[in-house]
């Protein structure tokens, strides 16, 4: 099978914890006109054949031609919106928008130093807001606007975040333990200390684990 395109994205050992997009509300309001200029000419086609039954066929194919365009821009606002996805993995936070040419902007979770979210009053009642990422890379600041359910969004890539960190800390635990029970076996060879006494030594160490 195909792998998606976010798929392809992913780096070795990462791994997906969430995806998101911008809220309904935003694709509601992007085709609201669309709609309304549908309805309007739709109705105005079957006012006009009404009161002009013998130009009902040029009526009727004036109005298809008329619906072309808000047809098209309506279905351009659904793409988009169901294009742009935020998306938190184990290592990174991501943004993509773009139909057939994409544009990724990611930030590493190791280099977020800060999150903003704002919520208007509408935002809490619905669910939606904007996240600010702030980062120590050249890119600075990682903008998610009017997101669905930005608490979630928040609460997941600060807790990848800690789980990345306390990683590297437990690897950084592991190594230095193994460079300790490497001297303590230098010294058994040496006969500083005896099998006992290194086996007991080993011992404690490995308790810190």
């Amino acid at each position: 099978m195909a792998k998606s395109y976010i798929e392809q994205l992913l780096g070795a050992h990462e791994r997906i914890i969430l995806v998101s997009r911008q809220h309904w509300f935003i694709l509601a309001r992007a085709i609201f006109l669309e709609i309304s200029a549908i309805l309007i000419i739709f109705a105005s086609a079957i006012t006009a054949t009404i009161y002009y039954p013998y130009l009902a066929v040029f009526i009727i194919a004036f109005g298809f031609i008329l619906l072309i365009a808000p047809i098209i821009t309506m279905t351009r606002d659904i793409l988009n919106w169901a294009n742009r996805q935020f998306i938190v993995t184990n290592r990174r936070v991501m943004q993509i928008s773009g139909i057939i040419n994409k544009r990724v902007i990611d930030s590493s979770l190791e280099k977020v130093n800060d999150v903003k979210m704002e919520q208007s009053v509408l935002g809490r009642l619905f669910g939606y807001g904007n996240i600010e990422i702030l980062t120590a890379s050249e890119l600075g600041v990682n903008l998610f606007n009017q997101i669905d359910e930005p608490i979630r969004f928040k609460t997941a890539m600060l807790n990848a975040k800690e789980q990345m960190e306390q990683g590297e800390k437990r690897v950084l635990s592991e190594t230095s333990i193994a460079s300790l029970i490497s001297q303590l076996d230098e010294l058994r060879k040496q006969g500083v200390l005896t099998e006992e006494e290194f086996q007991q030594k080993k011992a404690d160490i490995l308790k810190k684990l």
